[in-house]
């Protein structure tokens, strides 16, 4: 398993990862196989969804953020408990095909790090399953 860390800026934020994994597939000549993308925090994520237009990042945040509001009935006492929320209805992995040492995603598609509860420094759990065929 490998880790990288993502720094996040905002409370709530989408962040294009995609290319750092492509980077760490290529590094250590991961061809083809299975990569887990687990991110090992309970107020944040890891999403694939349209990055070509980052518009769509943020309306996904902003739609998050009406759905579940950062003031409510909540009993956590550290006050984060609408991370905690977003952070289980979007999921902390991923499992991607990789074919010729690169991630295998639609065209339009790309790999988001959600922070829920920034900004802060996170990190990113990689885990590549090789197949042995």
């Amino acid at each position: 398993m490998i880790q990288f860390k993502v720094k996040t800026s905002e409370k709530c934020q989408f962040i294009d990862i995609t290319q750092e994994i492509t980077r760490h597939l290529s590094s250590r000549d991961w061809q083809d196989g299975l990569l887990l993308i687990m991110v090992p925090h309970t107020t944040a994520a890891v999403t694939i969804n349209e990055s070509a237009d980052s518009s769509v990042a943020r309306d996904i945040v902003s739609q998050l953020n009406k759905i579940i509001p950062f003031e409510g009935d909540y009993q956590h006492l550290e006050g984060n408990s609408p991370a905690h929320i977003k952070s289980s209805l979007i999921g902390c992995n991923q499992l991607l095909p990789v074919e010729n040492g690169s991630p295998v995603l639609g065209t339009w598609q790309g790999i988001f790090f959600c922070e829920f509860d920034g900004p802060r420094s996170r990190k990113v759990n990689l885990k590549f399953i090789a197949n042995n065929n």
